[in-house]
């Protein structure tokens, strides 16, 4: 199993996404953090509680279908930059799992796009197991 990641900083990416050639047609920055936690993820989406409780989870991705997600994304409506930052390995509850950083003109852009890249990742291209204690 591959050990966990140290995660990005986050003010280090938003000063190289503010040097960007794109920044001048940016007018806002969406960060999302998505980390572990206790609660099954059937209990949060489904409302199916068995009683258990996560106790972490092994994730991993192909990075392929990660970069076509950003490529897609780039051909969104007023969408200028984009930064994905995925973990890996074993996972503990509170660990980062991923940081996904959109630029773009307007807020509705940027939130559209944040939603969409966030979702083609979750759904196509990573895989979580989670334990159970």
């Amino acid at each position: 199993m591959v050990n966990k990641k140290t995660p990005p900083s986050i003010d280090e990416w938003l000063k190289e996404a503010k040097a960007d050639p794109s920044a001048s047609k940016v007018g806002m920055f969406l960060v999302h953090n998505g980390i572990v936690r206790q609660t099954p993820k059937a209990k949060v989406r489904q409302g199916l509680d068995d009683g258990s409780l996560v106790k972490g989870m092994d994730f991993s991705y192909d990075a392929a279908k990660v970069e076509e997600a950003i490529a897609e994304t780039y051909k969104m409506d007023g969408i200028y930059y984009v930064k994905v930052w995925l973990n890996e390995g074993r996972l503990e509850i509170g660990d980062d799992i991923m940081y996904v950083l959109i630029g773009g003109d307007i807020r509705p852009h940027v939130v559209a796009a944040l939603q969409f890249l966030v979702e083609k990742i979750k759904s196509g291209c990573v895989t979580e197991i989670e334990h159970k204690a």
